[in-house]
């Protein structure tokens, strides 16, 4: 997988793909909900979605089972291969989200996961950039990540943002809108101006 940043090579050198979706697995039989990010993505209704870094296809498989029309991406191709496997009826594209032009307009991108500090830094800007060409206008970008000293910053996010034309709308502390007031996670919601 050459091309993907360090911090993903290394991480997926520890990940076993055929047992990675075991974890969210395990949380819905222990009662607790592992689809925080897909109900805040329905709460704002889209009808259509990039599922940005999708993985294995976790959201954007639970976004179509609710009724959303999902285009996931990924620049793994394994990841891909597995999303492709557990929903071959959606669309998956195996590609670097900073190279990703589409015809069609999205409704809104959705960045789960840490995807925004596992693209490589030089490409990062540019990978949000691609999401905000992406969308319809007043859609919406919505990231949620890790704040780790050796990853983004929220202002590096938002400056990034600002650039590609999308507005800081809401940042919550975690998928199920508990405000941000600090601390290492941060949901981020932008939107494209009204054209």
């Amino acid at each position: 997988m050459t091309g993907l940043p360090d911090d993903w090579q290394r991480w997926r050198e520890q990940v076993d793909l055929d047992r990675y979706d075991e974890r969210w697995r395990r949380m819905a039989e222990a009662g607790h909900n592992p689809h925080g990010e897909a109900d805040l993505v329905t709460s704002y209704r889209p009808a259509t979605v990039l599922d940005g870094g999708c993985g294995t296809g976790r959201v954007g498989i639970e976004l179509a089972r609710r009724g959303v029309t999902v285009l996931g991406v990924d620049a793994d191709p394994d990841m891909i291969a597995a999303a492709q496997a557990k929903a071959p009826e959606l669309t998956w594209l195996a590609c670097d989200l900073a190279d990703l032009d589409r015809p069609e307009r999205f409704d809104l991108a959705v960045l789960a996961g840490n995807v925004v500090p596992y693209v490589a830094a030089d490409r990062r800007a540019a990978a949000v950039t691609a999401c905000a060409r992406n969308l319809a206008s007043g859609g919406r970008l919505v990231a949620g990540f890790q704040l780790r000293r050796d990853w983004p910053t929220l202002a590096d996010y938002d400056g990034w943002c600002a650039a590609a034309g999308l507005t800081l709308e809401d940042r919550f502390a975690t998928w199920d809108r508990e405000p941000y007031t600090g601390g290492d996670y941060a949901v981020s919601v932008h939107r494209r101006l009204l054209s």
